[in-house]
């Protein structure tokens, strides 16, 4: 039996979806590892908080214990490598850029609480109005003397203990809520 062109084309175009270079293969692998060594640079209380398998946990737990020897953590951290080639890496990538975002958050939590003081300074009751709406656990009369003692300092040209305060203020209220 003759084969066509066609299917001819059509056998090459299966073999070529199937086929993975070694140079492929070998980049996963690496990219793998260095997901290994993300885990094992982490405190165990940041371990915690990644779902991995007993066997990789084990295996983490034991690069922690031989950190100080070079060789040996270098064999370990290949074969935590191998193991993670049976691990879904999403859900491990996942929980670390978790835990990474947290100081983003934070920071981005600590600019709103400076926008938030600032318009209490600026514009005074409307600001501590509108924060009252989002945050019920202020209480409006101690925003308002805080502001006006600002406002104060501002104009005699003393230091921002007020605002200071005012700051301190929002952020026990609001982030520890």
């Amino acid at each position: 039996m003759v084969n066509k062109p066609q299917e001819i084309k059509m056998m090459a175009n299966e073999d070529e979806q199937d086929f993975i270079s070694k140079s492929e293969i070998k980049r996963e692998m690496d990219a793998l590892q260095a997901l290994g060594n993300q885990l094992v640079k982490l405190s165990p209380t940041e371990l915690a908080k990644i779902p991995l398998s007993e066997s990789l946990a084990d295996a983490i737990a034991l690069a922690h214990k031989i950190k100080n020897k070079h060789e040996a953590l270098r064999r370990q951290l290949q074969y935590i490598g191998k193991l993670m080639r049976h691990e879904d890496p999403e859900p491990i990538q996942a929980a670390l850029d978790k835990l990474a975002n947290k100081h983003q958050e934070a920071t981005r939590e600590f600019h709103q609480i400076e926008i938030f003081r600032d318009q209490v300074i600026a514009e005074g009751d409307e600001a501590i109005s509108g924060l009252i709406e989002q945050y019920p656990q202020l209480e409006r009369q101690k925003l308002r003397q805080l502001a006006r003692q600002a406002n104060k300092e501002l104009k005699s040209a003393k230091p921002p203990k007020a605002a200071r305060e005012i700051f301190k203020y929002l952020r026990e209220m609001i982030l520890e809520a």
